[in-house]
């Protein structure tokens, strides 16, 4: 599947008094890229949540932090589906340093799970759904 790229400056909102990036920071900058990724693909929250009553929620994520980034760096944070199911789908995300050598600053394992908007309990994603996100194929 697609990987898509998002580029993103550190600013001073970012970082900590060291001017280093936060911890939380690193999962902002994933979760716009995952955002992207689903807006690239033709899917919108807020349209899903409106014609189909349904929200995507992260529902776990796992990081390993490598180096740190600091204040004026550029990244690059990437997202591409790693697994997908009925009812939740896996990103697997890096963060890379640019320009230069592109060195790993983070990785991450992100589970997205589809859930009712109205109950919160988990729910199959719609079939047209799964076959965008499946490239075409349905579910087998």
């Amino acid at each position: 599947m697609k990987t898509q790229v998002l580029p993103v400056r550190v600013y001073l909102e970012d970082t900590d008094a060291q001017g280093v990036v936060y911890n939380a920071s690193y999962l902002r900058f994933f979760e716009r890229a995952r955002t992207e990724w689903l807006r690239s693909n033709g899917i919108d929250h807020n349209a899903l949540r409106e014609s189909a009553n349904i929200l995507l929620v992260l529902s776990r994520i796992e990081a390993q932090f490598k180096v740190p980034a600091r204040l004026d760096d550029m990244l690059e944070v990437t997202a591409e589906v790693a697994e997908l199911s009925a009812v939740r789908f896996v990103f697997r995300q890096t963060i890379r340093r640019v320009p230069g050598s592109g060195e790993l600053v983070c990785g991450a394992r992100a589970e997205v799970a589809c859930v009712d908007a109205r109950t919160g309990r988990p729910r199959r994603l719609p079939a047209q759904l799964y076959v965008e996100l499946n490239g075409g194929e349905a579910e087998g």
